[in-house]
């Protein structure tokens, strides 16, 4: 009888406990600060985790001192880049975004081969493709070639007067 009766007593405090703990759940769940309402469970778990035989008591806590927010730095000037200089230099979600140019035309401003017999090319407007296949291709500076679109991300260079083309990468 006095084991059931302890029993019980025990039962009903903690019913009492959880009950609080929920209701203070809810309170620190209305803060609308991120900070405020991180502190307040926080200082919740704090109290339920230090003593559990006891009901857990917090409030809300009080809003600390704002610190003066400084001044928002003055942004550097972006640089706006056309497509055509971002053209084959643009990563996969960049590209999902940007206009999509299919295909453009370079003048040839000097053309070097790598120690494995590829072709580096650096076009009139400064920017630099390499060969990343094999294939014999003859090009010399001053020519106008294309550079197009192929699949999955990669780049074709080719000259209108041909039939072919080769795989290039843009490196600069």
């Amino acid at each position: 009888m006095r084991f059931a009766g302890i029993s019980a007593v025990c039962l009903l405090l903690s019913t009492q406990a959880f009950a609080s703990v929920e209701t203070q759940l809810t309170q620190c769940a209305t803060i609308s600060d991120k900070l405020d309402r991180l502190i307040c469970y926080d200082k919740l778990a704090a109290a339920v985790g230090h003593s559990s035989s006891q009901p857990a008591v917090v409030s809300a806590p009080a809003k600390p001192a704002v610190a003066p927010v400084p001044a928002a730095p003055v942004a550097a000037p972006v640089a706006v880049v056309s497509a055509e200089e971002q053209f084959g230099n643009e990563n996969k979600a960049k590209r999902q975004q940007a206009e999509e140019i299919e295909k453009l035309y370079f003048e040839v401003a000097s053309v070097d081969k790598d120690p494995y017999g590829r072709l580096q090319l650096t076009f009139s407007n400064g920017q630099k493709w390499k060969q990343t296949e094999s294939r014999r291709f003859k090009v010399k500076a001053g020519q106008t070639v294309f550079i197009e679109r192929a699949a999955l991300g990669s780049f074709l260079m080719g000259m209108d007067d041909r039939n072919s083309t080769i795989r290039v990468k843009r490196i600069k």
